[in-house]
């Protein structure tokens, strides 16, 4: 059998849903923050976690550090000892993501954080790019 190769792709890309094809799949995930007193609550902390695949643990340190206020994570969200409007953390989170989760060099949040050689890296499963883990100071 002949085929003409444009057409099988031309059929096959018609056949893909809509969402498929603008190739987005990752959305980043924007916090549900409560503010009472000096106190800020991440109420959906553990669902940021879970969207960029990061201990919640390390996310809060990374916050923690960045915000210069104390944070603590109680079972289904997040509290730091601070008053913080929500875009402010949401900058925050976003920052996270482009140095600890998205490849530095296919953008994709396909990313594992694993060791070579004894040194913690972050790896991208999507394109094989790797880079060094940045410890949060």
């Amino acid at each position: 059998m002949d085929y003409d190769y444009n057409a099988l792709l031309n059929r096959l890309w018609e056949n893909i849903p809509e969402k498929l094809k603008s190739g987005e799949r990752f959305e980043m995930p924007q916090a549900d923050v409560w503010v009472e007193g000096n106190v800020t609550y991440i109420r959906n902390f553990n669902e940021i976690a879970s969207k960029l695949d990061r201990e919640p643990k390390y996310i809060l340190q990374y916050l923690s550090k960045e915000l210069a206020a104390p944070g603590l994570l109680e079972p289904n969200r997040a509290v730091i000892s601070r008053r913080l409007r929500k875009n402010i953390i949401d900058d925050k989170i976003l920052a996270y993501a482009k140095e600890y989760v998205i490849c530095h060099q296919c953008g994709r949040p396909d990313t594992k954080i694993t060791s070579l050689e004894d040194q913690k890296i972050v790896k991208c499963t999507a394109c094989g790019g790797w880079w060094p883990l940045r410890r949060i100071k």
